[in-house]
């Protein structure tokens, strides 16, 4: 699976025989690659739900301390947040700030936080909002795999993979699979080349077939993020919540978000 990591995610995945996989955005033959069914899934809000946390719900004094330390929002509320112990926030969220794309469908599902109290500060309730961005991954991953579509590797590419390494071992503790990043700051750019160099055939100077092209033009960092068997654990508890939290607000044990929403809209008018 490649996960390609920026506002928003979107997953794509090959498999040799087609499925029908709950909450998939779609399924085409040849859609990727000749030869493999090409899968796509995605969260609709990743690096949204960071921008709006920091555009809105963080203090002066925290960006006054970022600018102390020469770092911007992002960087300074990781630095806090990975000096956090999994679980330590004491919070779990529902990535749901745009609704949910994969696997529920459902765009008038919204964002949930869970377990504020008044000790509660900023680090760590952006700890959850990456933490629940990879709790939703993770449910996309089980449902490609409960329905007959294997995930043996993921990748990643796009800004939040390249600039935040906190994030990319939550990922990789949260979904227990390494975690291997694309080796471009400009990864559709270079998929386009790849296809460019496919189309113009290796009598002009390109390739023949887009397994040849890919393996000599395509690149990978050296970084693997691997998981860390005791917050993998941790996570499997803390993901296990998440999946209750889930499964009934987005379900139908409880519409209280649609709810929500349709009094808005009515007192809106």
């Amino acid at each position: 699976m490649l996960a390609i990591m920026g506002t928003s995610t979107c997953h794509i995945l090959l498999g040799t025989e087609e499925h029908n996989v709950p909450g998939m955005c779609g399924v085409v033959e040849d859609g990727v690659c000749p030869g493999f069914f090409g899968y796509e899934a995605g969260q609709s809000c990743v690096g949204d739900h960071f921008a709006w946390f920091v555009e809105n719900c963080v203090s002066a004094e925290y960006y006054e301390a970022a600018r102390a330390e020469g770092l911007n929002i992002h960087s300074y509320l990781t630095k806090k947040a990975e000096q956090l112990k999994v679980g330590q926030n004491g919070l779990v969220a529902l990535d749901w700030w745009n609704g949910n794309r994969s696997i529920l469908v459902d765009v008038d599902l919204t964002g949930m936080i869970l377990g504020m109290t008044l000790q509660t500060k900023p680090e760590e309730i952006y700890r959850a909002l990456i933490e629940a961005t990879a709790y939703g991954t993770r449910k996309i991953i089980e449902a490609f795999r409960t329905n007959g579509v294997p995930v043996d590797e993921f990748y990643a590419s796009g800004g939040i993979s390249l600039k935040n390494p906190m994030a990319m071992q939550i990922y990789a503790d949260v979904i227990r699979v390494p975690i291997k990043i694309g080796g471009t700051t400009q990864g559709p750019a270079l998929g386009s080349a790849i296809f460019g160099a496919v189309a113009a055939g290796s009598a002009n100077g390109g390739y023949d077939d887009v397994f040849k092209a890919g393996s000599i033009m395509g690149k990978l960092r050296d970084t693997v993020y691997t998981p860390i068997p005791e917050n993998a654990e941790v996570y499997d508890k803390l993901y296990s919540e998440y999946s209750k939290l889930h499964d009934y607000f987005g379900r139908g044990g409880n519409d209280v978000m649609k709810n929500l929403k349709e009094i808005k809209k009515q007192q809106s008018k």
